[in-house]
């Protein structure tokens, strides 16, 4: 699988389906696990079950992250992102630096398959805000 690099909803970021690879490239512990993109709603069904209570806000939601049962997902819509993501199905994404470090363009570069970059360039910016949810209640961690 593809080690893609490319401006996502929120940051620069490297796109893969290949966990172990992600892993290994960023420096990461392998059983961390990574957030799951996906550009379908009815694909995130697939792969979990999104509490009746939050659902509504779950589909709405913009540049936010939900963790349930310690799987942290995303749904995009928003374009160019959305397209790449639907390509595939879904997406693991992380930000696209080593573990603990800032973005670094040469490192990016030297370690992806496929760059993709628009007229406005790769630039860090605000990461996701983050929430677990439960059956019951939902938490801000980020």
């Amino acid at each position: 699988m593809h080690l893609i690099l490319t401006q996502t909803d929120t940051t620069v970021g490297f796109l893969s389906q290949d966990a172990l690879r992600l892993a290994a490239t960023k420096g990461r512990e392998e059983k961390k696990p990574f957030l799951k993109v996906f550009a379908s709603l009815k694909t995130l069904q697939e792969h979990t079950r999104i509490p009746l209570k939050h659902r509504i806000w779950f589909r709405h939601a913009r540049q936010t992250t939900f963790v349930i049962k310690n799987q942290a997902y995303r749904y995009v819509d928003k374009e160019p992102h959305a397209s790449l993501i639907a390509k595939y199905g879904w997406l693991y994404s992380t930000s696209a630096n080593e573990s603990g470090k800032d973005f670094n363009r040469s490192f990016c570069e030297s370690h992806s398959d496929l760059i993709i970059e628009d007229s406005s360039g790769l630039h860090e910016s605000s990461p996701s805000t983050i929430f677990k949810l439960t059956t019951t209640q939902s938490k801000k961690l980020r």
